[in-house]
C-alpha cells in the first residue's frame, strides 16, 4: 500500500476542528489500523502511510 491522500486540504471547506475530528476517526477505523495518519505539508493533505515494522 502506498501513501493514500484522505483529505486534500486545497479542495476542502472543512474547518480545522472538522479536519481534526476526521483524523481521529481515521485512526479508529480498522481499515487504517496499520497506518500512520498525518498532515503532509508538501502535499497539503491528510495522508495515510503504512507503518514500518522495525
Amino acid at each position: 500500500m502506498q501513501d493514500k491522500i484522505l483529505i486534500d486540504l486545497h479542495n476542502t471547506s472543512l474547518t480545522l476542528g472538522e479536519v481534526m475530528s476526521r483524523i481521529e476517526s481515521y485512526k479508529q477505523d480498522p481499515l487504517y489500523r496499520n497506518c500512520e495518519i498525518f498532515m503532509d505539508g508538501d502535499r497539503y493533505a491528510i495522508v495515510a502511510r503504512p507503518k514500518v515494522k522495525k
